[in-house]
């Protein structure tokens, strides 16, 4: 099982924990596109007042893992649930999150299914304190407040994961999805935000291993990933590919692409920069290795000064907030702003590193010379017999 670093969750609990103005919070923000989202079914509704959350593409140090769609409690009734979702921007995609409110807000145009078919919700609604229920699109048995009303395409999943980039979604928000964002929000509940996290620690759970179709594709209860509630991805999104396919820049080499997949661009302190791996030269011309091998070294000597120069400034900001007994808004922007510094230095030395790798890319070999043509002989004369 891998963990998301406690640095990492703890900075992103007390994003959650802050009270949310926009639904645009930004948690993550990587180079490469999520993958397209699996197709399943939705396990059967627990009991009355549950809400259904779509499954979603979440990123940790290991890369993507899918985080189980679930019937969710909601904190208190009239609320519904606007997904979280990824959108380009900037040069990378970032995650916007998830939240709670009278009104289902802008979630990327994303076709989650089941009710979210990329605009509002169609599964149901608050009528005097009781939560209505669309059969048409959620799969409800022993609820007794239930309707129909078909909605145009409301089982298919949309394969598209993300707006905007390329191949992204183009959808942008309505004006009652404007107003809706600038509403009152309740931001997840501890539950969902402990499903997140057994999500991440679920190793089968990671796109590396279930190369777009997790196992365990929705729950009927948050974190319950046992049993028989468990619902598995009947396949992945025909348009999948891997992460090193997914490279948002048109044209990287496959190599760079690669990088960038098991780059820990989610780390939201400098501890958790790693140094990067390169192979050893081998061109076959043992000089120019060297030559090599002397580049490298150099550069894993900066790039290590950089991390321990951050890391040092990021542990005694840590240290005088517990010495002051900072409040949480305080120290979530404390947070906030290491998590800038280390993607700005994640960056800076991936740059670097391309630099590095183009540099070092063998020359061309030239076209062999041809062969220089020999002259024509010159021709004998012919001697005349003297008889």
């Amino acid at each position: 099982m891998r963990n998301l670093s406690i640095r990492s969750l703890l900075f992103a609990l007390m994003i959650l924990a802050l009270p949310v103005a926009s639904s645009a919070q930004i948690i993550l923000s990587i180079g490469f596109a999520p993958p397209p989202l699996p197709v399943y079914e939705q396990p059967v509704c627990p009991d009355a007042g549950y809400i259904w959350t779509p499954g979603y593409w979440a990123y940790a140090q290991e890369g993507y893992f899918w985080v189980p769609g679930t019937w969710v409690m909601a904190p208190e009734p009239g609320l519904l649930w606007t997904p979280g979702y990824w959108g380009w921007g900037d040069n990378a995609f970032v995650f916007n999150e998830g939240y709670w409110g009278a009104q289902v807000g802008f979630y990327g145009g994303i076709n989650y299914g089941f009710g979210y078919a990329g605009v509002g919700y169609q599964g149901g609604y608050w009528k005097s304190g009781a939560f209505f229920y669309n059969r048409a699109v959620n799969n409800v048995t022993n609820v007794t407040n239930v309707y129909n009303k078909t909605i145009v395409n409301n089982v298919r999943v949309s394969e598209v994961s993300y707006n905007g980039g390329s191949g992204g979604l183009s959808a942008r928000p309505t004006a009652v999805e404007q107003k809706a964002r600038s509403e009152k929000h309740v931001v997840a509940t501890s539950v969902q935000t402990q499903h997140v996290q057994s999500a991440s620690t679920n190793h089968d759970l990671y796109e590396s291993v279930n190369r777009g179709k997790p196992a365990i594709a929705a729950t009927a209860k948050p974190g319950e990933f046992s049993g028989a509630g468990v619902v598995a991805a009947k396949a992945a999104a025909p348009s999948y590919k891997p992460a090193t396919a997914r490279a948002e820049t048109k044209g990287a080499a496959p190599t760079a692409a690669k990088e960038a997949a098991s780059r820990p661009a989610t780390a939201a302190h400098a501890t958790e920069l790693k140094p990067a791996e390169r192979a050893a030269p081998n061109t076959g011309n043992p000089q120019l290795d060297k030559k090599y091998t002397q580049q490298q070294a150099k550069l894993n000597t900066s790039q290590a000064q950089d991390r321990q120069k951050l890391q040092t400034k990021q542990d005694q900001e840590h240290q005088q907030l517990t010495k002051s007994k900072a409040s949480a808004p305080a120290q979530a922007k404390v947070e906030q702003k290491h998590a800038q510094q280390t993607q700005q230095v994640a960056q800076k030395h991936a740059a670097q590193d391309q630099k590095l790798q183009v540099k070092q890319q063998p020359a061309s070999p030239k076209p062999a010379a041809k062969p220089a043509s020999k002259p024509a002989p010159k021709p004998v004369a012919e001697k005349k017999d003297p008889n």
